[in-house]
Order: C-alpha cells, then sequence, then structure tokens
C-alpha cells in the first residue's frame, strides 16, 4: 500500500514539476523578449531623433510632411522614417503603448504620446483605408490603457472618415486609389484589419452605421476573396455601381492564383476579430478555415514562419516573411480562447512560433536599426522591402507575447 501510495505520489509531483516548468518557460520567453525589447526600443527612439535632426528634404516637405515613425531599415542599415499619412505610421507608438502596459512604467507612456500626438493630422484622412492601422493601433491603445483626454474624439473622427469611403452598392470599403488604369474599385485582404476601428464606434456612439458598413464589408470578402481551399486573392475589383467582381489579383504575392502570406494572415486575424465584435459563427468557421489552409500547407516550413508567398517558386530558397508569423501568431491566441477540437493546437502552434522567433530571428541589441525582428518581407514582386525588418511585425510580435501572457497567467485577452 505504502509503495502504491509513493508511485502515486511521484506521478503528481512529475505532473507539477513539468507544470512548473512550462509556466516557467513562458515566462523565461515573455520576459526575456520584453527585457529586449525595452533596451532595443530606447535606441529606436534615439535613431528616430538623430534621422528626424538629419533630415535633407526640402524645408518645405519636411514642414508639411515631418517624419513621425520608424518603418523599416534601408540597404546601408539606416532607419528609413515615414510621415504620419503612411500607413504604417501607427505601429511605433503602439509598440510603445505595449511597453507600458507590460511595465507600467511612466517613461513608456511619455514616449507612447510623444508618438502618437502627431498622427491627429490623419483622422479627417479620407483618402485611405488604413485608418485603423494608423489611428487605433496609437490613439487606440492610448484609450484602453490611459484614458488619455480628448482620444476618443480622435478615434471617433478617424472612424466617420473611414465609412466615407464605404461604397454601398458593391457593400464595401474601397482600399486603393491608386492605379485607376488597372482597377477600377479595389479592396485587399488587409483591409479587414480596420474593421476593428468601426465596431468601437459602434460600440461607443450605438450608431449602427458603423457596424452595418463593418459587416457588409466583412461578408461581402468572404464571399469574393477565398477560394474553395480557404487560400485568398490579395486584390478584388469592383464595380460600384452593379457589386459585380471585375478582377482578382495577388498583387503583392507571387502571382494571382498564388496566396500571399502575409494576406492569409491578415484574413487570419481579421476574422477572428470580427467574430469577437458580432459573434456571428460564420465567421468562427472561416477563421478556424483559414488556420487550417496554414498549417495542413505543405509548403510551411517546420519552425511555421512563412515564406513570403505559399507558392513562392524557388521554395525553400525563398525569403520568409516573419511578419506574416507574428500577425498569425497573435491571431491564433485569441481564437485559441473561443474553444472547439483545435483550440489546443491554436495556442501550441502561436508558441512555437514565438519561441522559434525568438531563438533564429531577433534582431542584434543596439544594431539592426532598433528593430526587433529581422527577415520580414514588404512585397518581393514589387522588389520592396526584401528579407527586412518592418514595424508591423514588431508591433505584432508585442501584441502576441502579451496575448500569450494574459492567457498564461488566466486573465482574459480583453
Amino acid at each position: 500500500m505504502k509503495s502504491k501510495l509513493f508511485f502515486i505520489s511521484a506521478i503528481l509531483l512529475g505532473v507539477f514539476l513539468l507544470q512548473s516548468c512550462n509556466a516557467q518557460k513562458s515566462n523565461d520567453v515573455i520576459a526575456d523578449n520584453f527585457n529586449f525589447a525595452s533596451q532595443q526600443l530606447l535606441y529606436a527612439v534615439d535613431l528616430t531623433d538623430r534621422a528626424v535632426s538629419n533630415d535633407k528634404r526640402d524645408s518645405v516637405v519636411k514642414a508639411n510632411s515631418p517624419l513621425v515613425s520608424p518603418r523599416t531599415m534601408e540597404k546601408d542599415g539606416s532607419l528609413k522614417m515615414v510621415p504620419a499619412r503612411d500607413w504604417t505610421s501607427g505601429f511605433f507608438p503602439g509598440e510603445l503603448w505595449f511597453m507600458y502596459e507590460y511595465t507600467k512604467d511612466p517613461k513608456w507612456e511619455d514616449l507612447a504620446v510623444r508618438f502618437t500626438t502627431p498622427l491627429e493630422s490623419q483622422k479627417l484622412n479620407t483618402g485611405t483605408h488604413d485608418l485603423g492601422f494608423m489611428i487605433f493601433n496609437s490613439f487606440g491603445n492610448g484609450l484602453r490603457l490611459a484614458n488619455k483626454p480628448g482620444y476618443k474624439d480622435i478615434i471617433m473622427d478617424a472612424a466617420r472618415s473611414l465609412t466615407k469611403r464605404y461604397k454601398p452598392n458593391a457593400k464595401i470599403i474601397r482600399s486603393w486609389d491608386h492605379n485607376r488604369d488597372k482597377w477600377q474599385c479595389p479592396v485587399i485582404i488587409d483591409n479587414m484589419m480596420n474593421l476593428e476601428l468601426l465596431f468601437w464606434a459602434f460600440k461607443e456612439s450605438g450608431d449602427s452605421t458603423f457596424y452595418n458598413v463593418a459587416v457588409n464589408h466583412a461578408n461581402t470578402t468572404m464571399k469574393n476573396h477565398f477560394r474553395e481551399d480557404y487560400g485568398t486573392w490579395h486584390v478584388i475589383d469592383y464595380d460600384t455601381i452593379t457589386g459585380e467582381v471585375l478582377h482578382r489579383n495577388t498583387h503583392q504575392g507571387f502571382q494571382d492564383e498564388s496566396t500571399w502570406s502575409r494576406g492569409e494572415a491578415w484574413a487570419l486575424y481579421g476574422y477572428t476579430e470580427t467574430y469577437r465584435n458580432t459573434k456571428d459563427n460564420a465567421y468562427l468557421e472561416l477563421a478556424r478555415n483559414i488556420a487550417h489552409f496554414i498549417f495542413t500547407n505543405p509548403n510551411l516550413p517546420e519552425d511555421l514562419i512563412p515564406y513570403w508567398d505559399f507558392d513562392a517558386p524557388e521554395i525553400p530558397n525563398e525569403e520568409r516573411d516573419v511578419s506574416a508569423a507574428t500577425i498569425t501568431a497573435s491571431a491564433l491566441y485569441e481564437l485559441s480562447t473561443y474553444g472547439g477540437e483545435k483550440a489546443g493546437d491554436y495556442k501550441k502552434w502561436a508558441d512555437t512560433i514565438l519561441d522559434n522567433l525568438t531563438k533564429n530571428y531577433r534582431a542584434t541589441l543596439n544594431s539592426d536599426a532598433g528593430f526587433l525582428l529581422l527577415h520580414s518581407t514588404g512585397a518581393k514582386s514589387l522588389n520592396s522591402e526584401i528579407d527586412v525588418p518592418l514595424v508591423y511585425a514588431d508591433y505584432y510580435f508585442l501584441e502576441a507575447l502579451l496575448r500569450k501572457n494574459k492567457l498564461d497567467s488566466n486573465q482574459s485577452l480583453f
């Protein structure tokens, strides 16, 4: 009897030690990355100050369009900064807000406010669909974490501006205004990411216009952007009078019939978030099918960091896209909270992505222009930003780490 009790006790002790080891490993990944980010982002802030001071552009251009945020690293290793109107301008202030969320250190709040404030100029910008990225990732995180006076009104103005791009006959929000000789009304899968701004505006104002625009856009995108296997087209071109699909293209991917990896990641994140805001099971089922496409794809590398396109012609000798991996990981953590037979797999895959990014893709401290992660690809098909750090890869990396921290601590994500 004693030996049996000893055996049971040994098993229970083993389980406890394994759980403790796993918890410690989780904490190490999170703490290690935030410790690294705290040093690297301060270095990045210093580089941004120098870049602004050394801006060689015409004085009129500088006055009308000052540089406000890092975007990527140039071929010579220098920092590339962008003005507020660039679609990536909100990610760096968002990272600083995430640092404040994790550390509660007022210095990060002060820095976040400093880099957020210049983006207010974009709240009335009706020439872009990217106001969610620009305003909600900056002012939105600031409102959530610090309830800054005036932030709510700025975000609401941005939501109203975004609705002005809505085409009621086609039931979509127009994405791009360029290439008018090629497309009448292009809508990109990335646009799903900006719907959260509209859902927030609906909840804050009670105005159903915001909700209806977001849901109509999500439904039209669900109908037209996906192939039978749940791979995506990047760009769908619409007739704004009839709503007819005119063209299906993959502008930033390898070719029209290929699946651009970051586009698939945007879709996974966008429909997971849309389910959260609507509780419509159609969106949840779609998100699960997108995850299935990604993680059963024969061209997904063993470390789960995808090539820039799932159908790129020279796999395995193709560039990776770390940004697609960080977006996917962040989305998977949320998707894992909605149950289903794959919920455990979603979290395990996300954990694996973060582990591998930490081990093999992290930048060098006080180098690499202040970015956190290397080996992202913006648009190889356009010969743009190939195998470089990208600010949005870093943003979703920190967001994924925060989500992991909450889940591992049995906290709600939202």
